[in-house]
């Protein structure tokens, strides 16, 4: 299906110096472990800290940096391994040990949690070696530049990937890189960002993907849908062929994103996606959006966006191009907060912050480029957010609520429950009759005929089952919006809410969960 890549942008593309920097790896206890924190969806599903609160470790080869992951004490001991110089085939080897999973010639970062690549100093080039995230959680990559990885010719890398993600990942953070190749496949390349294999729960985030036949794709079949909860969020995409991204199943949310030269597509939205296009700017382009190279659906909601000289092609066949008055055919909730910046000043704000080695700047929401602050930062709320930020409940209150509870009388349902188990168990009154998911996480909803006001809910374990529950979401079943994110069963408050269906989210617990009652109350 792919046509010859013509590439416009090579002349620029001058290659840095290479070679092994040789140095000493420092340590230092209790180090920051990312600039800011992290937006989008990787703040889902428990969040996405990274390194935060282990070692600093510094290292100027790949070696080093599989060295750096094999001395923990565990494969979940929290690090951040801060990157100086170029890394490449020469200087990256296989290393062993019982915390880490490695390879010679690719960033192994395999079987693995809680880690943050950092570049530093004078900066980070990955030259010809792809960072490859595989079975592993929290992960955060900041500041670095990865070029040039190859799948074809010599040296390879990686399946030709910079930054590849497959086989249960959850919680990946990348934020600030440069990602560029130079060419397409018939040049021996693939991929910038890609996602497949069950890989949830992602942010790109003030990024820059250049020179290269695909951007990134979320699936790698129209089979593998299991994958999805990814946030793109001022990024720069020039000169991409196609795949900005392309998206097989699952929700994107795509936002205050320039792209500028795509020319063949940019976002393809397939297989029954979900994405919600907001205040983008698509500029000298060809069909950005759309659903393309196949007869499976996808869906967007789009609003804010600028088409400035974009070109759309008929629709024949497999080419569904979604303008060249693109609009709506479906709906997205998004569960976190956000802020907008207009898509007037898209280029503007892009061109200040994406990429490594600009200081890590952000946007305040109002076109205006920010430093960053000391230490981890949040959002601040404004004008333009589109879902009111959750409460945080980390300890949720023993005590218990006065009033009527809401919940007898009312009917529930959920995601699979265990065998032996019921939804009605939860509003029975009964604290020896529970509801347990099929497998350590799960949904758990109270549901009524009209709207009901609830500002508080109680979720009460069954005995031999208390803590078991870790981390949660309470969502409004109505609109998707989150309404609280905590650890631990008990009492749960939140802003008064008239809905007509809440729902409990239960993301991680050390076990099977069993709820015994899901109480809901209006104060």
């Amino acid at each position: 299906m792919r046509r010859p890549v013509t590439l416009r942008l090579l002349a620029g593309l001058a290659a840095t110096a290479t070679g092994a920097a040789v140095c000493v790896a420092l340590t230092t206890p209790q180090a920051s472990a990312a600039v800011g924190s992290a937006t989008g969806f990787a703040t889902g599903n428990g969040g996405t800290t990274g390194g935060a609160g282990g070692q600093t470790v510094r290292a100027t080869s790949g070696t080093q940096i599989h060295a750096a992951l094999c001395n923990r004490a565990s494969s979940s001991t929290p690090i951040t391994i801060q990157v100086e110089g170029t890394i490449n085939h020469g200087n990256t080897t296989k290393v062993s040990g019982s915390s880490c999973n490695t390879a010679a010639d690719v960033i192994e970062l395999k079987q693995i949690s809680n880690v943050t690549i950092l570049g530093v100093g004078n900066g980070a080039v990955f030259d010809q070696i792809g960072i490859h995230i595989r079975e592993a959680s929290n992960i955060i990559i900041q500041n670095v530049t990865v070029r040039n990885v190859k799948k074809s010719g010599s040296p390879t890398s990686n399946g030709g990937d910079a930054i590849g993600m497959e086989a249960d990942v959850r919680n990946v953070w990348v934020d600030h890189v440069t990602l560029e190749a130079s060419g397409g496949e018939s040049e021996g390349f693939d991929g910038l960002f890609d996602m497949k294999n069950n890989t949830q729960y992602v942010t790109l985030s003030y990024s820059i993907l250049r020179n290269s036949g695909r951007g990134g794709l979320i699936g790698s079949s129209e089979s593998d849908r299991s994958n999805g909860y990814v946030t793109f969020h001022h990024n720069l995409y020039e000169n991409i062929d196609s795949r900005t991204p392309l998206l097989r199943g699952g929700i994107a949310h795509i936002y205050n994103n320039h792209y500028v030269r795509l020319n063949e597509s940019g976002i393809n939205s397939r297989a029954g996606a979900r994405a919600k296009v907001d205040n983008n700017y698509f500029q000298n382009s060809k069909d950005v959006l759309g659903t393309f190279y196949t007869d499976e659906a996808g869906y967007w909601q789009v609003s804010g966006n600028i088409f400035d000289n974009v070109t759309w092609s008929s629709r024949s066949g497999d080419t569904n191009p979604a303008g060249p008055n693109p609009t709506s055919n479906t709906s997205v909730s998004i569960p976190y907060s956000y802020r907008l910046d207009s898509a007037s000043c898209v280029p503007s704000v892009v061109s200040q912050t994406a990429g490594a080695n600009k200081g890590i700047r952000t946007s305040n929401g109002n076109c205006t480029p920010q430093s960053p602050t000391a230490g981890p930062t949040s959002p601040t709320p404004g004008p333009t957010t589109t879902t009111p930020p959750p409460t945080s409940n980390p300890t949720p209150t023993p005590s218990q609520p006065s009033g009527t509870n809401l919940s007898i009388g009312a009917g529930s349902d959920g995601s699979s429950k265990a065998s032996g188990t019921s939804y009605g168990d939860v509003r029975d009154g009964n604290m020896n009759t529970a509801w347990s998911p099929s497998g350590t996480t799960g949904q758990i909803s109270i549901k009524w005929g009209s709207a009901t006001t609830v500002s508080k809910i109680n979720i009460r374990e069954a005995a031999g089952s208390v803590g078991t529950i870790r981390n949660w979401r309470v969502l409004n079943h109505d609109t998707g919006a989150v309404l609280a994110t905590g650890t631990g069963a008990g009492v749960i408050s939140f802003g008064a809410t008239s809905l007509r269906k809440i729902t409990f989210d239960i993301t991680s617990s050390t076990g099977t969960p069993r709820v015994a009652e899901f109480e809901t109350y209006a104060s």
